[in-house]
């Protein structure tokens, strides 16, 4: 037998040839996930210098965090285990709110997944309770970071206050319509509120396990929450009907939310209506700076110069030379006081009944402050400087709302609302002042 013969069968073409069906199983590579491995891993090298962690994180060391310091109760030389340091949970926030991230679980879930967040925690282990907690208790020391920075950017030159503009956005509340009763309804699950705390009250103390024990205690806290937010309700009510007394709807219509008391229902920029916080904001047009943050539950913008005036002066040590408005915040008492302080108040005039009429004209009502008001919005300077209003406070607004996460509120009350709504602002404020260069 010949050599070819003989090796015929081990020919590679030979082996080609043949249909798929006569020939073994394909050879693959399947996963192995039950394999151990070893990864060297260094947080410090995952992210690059400019990293906006790594210079938010810088400017968190730069500011005076004694305020955060001062209510962590675990002290050396006492009992106690060791507290987050208030840098990690500050940073986090604010590059969680650069990234419009608002939600503690999912900031929870990000710093187990991105190296961005497990860069800044270092190690350090987070929960979701922690976070969320930490974002709203701290309102005064929020403020207090809020005008260190503004007091850095005035120190770097950026912030000279020449000339802001206000501008009121109406962010959802955390509560349904459906939440919104009147009195009567409101006493009536109250009365019923009370029924359940005494029922679940007696059940706690009836004999049972454990567990019987732990569900009875968690349903009294539950009612007692319930009846809290119920009170609240009908004192918010009782506090509309007091300020509201021009109002066009009847006393016994008026309605609180059992959800949220504080909010309110406010006619939104689509036209509908919906539970909603207006959040006031004053914007450096010069440099987008926002320099002024307050929180109302009215939906009107009326009167609200004189206050951003007086959050202006506290925040900066002085006042702005002109303040820019539109036509909801026209108020001839508000003007005049604005030019007591020295400020030119910049807001759409009225437009008269009378065609024929001069809109510069006096009125027999008008002070020396509303008569030059009238004069400065019908000139053209005037009218030029007025167009900065919402090319800066329309933008700075939509910046917050689009990227900054304030499109919606998941916190409840006025107190908690201006915290979340201050640190929009310090994180938009930051990231102005780390374009500068100053902070590497």
């Amino acid at each position: 037998m010949s050599q070819a013969k003989l090796f015929s069968g081990s020919d590679d073409s030979d082996q080609r040839s043949r249909p798929a069906a006569w020939r073994g199983a394909p050879r693959v590579l399947r996963p192995e996930r039950h394999q151990v491995e070893l990864r060297p891993s260094c947080l410090e090298t995952l992210l690059h210098d400019e990293h906006r962690a790594r210079l938010l994180w810088a400017a968190v060391e730069l500011l005076d965090l004694t305020r955060f310091e001062a209510k962590i109760e675990s002290r050396e030389g006492g009992a106690g285990r060791p507290a987050i340091d208030p840098a990690i949970l500050v940073t986090l926030w604010l590059y969680a709110t650069s990234e419009g991230v608002g939600s503690a679980r999912e900031l929870e879930r990000l710093c187990e997944s991105s190296d961005a967040y497990r860069w800044i925690c270092g190690g350090v282990g987070m929960n979701h309770h922690t976070l969320s907690d930490f974002r709203v208790a701290h309102g005064e020391a929020l403020d207090e970071l809020m005008t260190q920075v503004l007091g850095a950017l005035m120190q770097e030159g950026m912030l000279r206050l020449r000339r802001v503009a206000q501008d009121g956005m109406r962010v959802r509340a955390s509560a349904g319509a459906k939440s919104f009763r009147r009195e009567r309804s409101l006493k009536e699950c109250l009365r019923q509120a009370r029924e359940q705390v005494r029922a679940v009250k007696q059940q706690l103390t009836s004999d049972g396990g454990a567990a019987t024990r732990r569900e009875a205690a968690a349903k009294v806290r539950a009612a007692q929450e319930r009846e809290s937010r119920v009170r609240k309700a009908l004192a918010q009510l009782r506090k509309v009907r007091e300020i509201t007394t021009d109002s066009r709807t009847p006393a016994a219509e008026m309605r609180a939310s059992t959800t949220d008391a504080d909010s309110r229902v406010m006619r939104m920029a689509d036209g509908g209506y919906r539970p909603a916080y207006n959040v006031q904001l004053a914007t450096d047009t010069d440099s987008r700076v926002i320099v002024g943050v307050q929180v109302i539950n009215r939906g009107s913008d009326a009167g609200q110069i004189e206050p951003m005036l007086n959050e202006v002066q506290r925040r900066t040590g002085r006042l702005p030379q002109e303040h820019l408005v539109d036509g909801g915040y026209v108020k001839l008492a508000s003007i005049e006081a604005a030019a007591q302080q020295g400020v030119a108040v910049y807001a759409p005039a009225p437009t008269p009944r009378d065609p024929d009429r001069d809109p510069r004209q006096a009125k027999a009502h008008d002070t020396p402050g509303v008569l030059a008001w009238r004069w400065r919005m019908t000139s053209k300077k005037g009218k030029r400087i007025y167009k900065l209003r919402a090319a800066t406070a329309e933008t700075v607004n939509a910046d917050l709302r689009t990227w900054r996460g304030l499109d919606n509120f998941g916190v409840r009350g006025v107190g908690k609302v201006l915290c979340v709504a201050l640190w929009s602002a310090i994180t938009y404020n930051l990231m102005k002042l780390i374009a500068t260069g100053t902070i590497t």
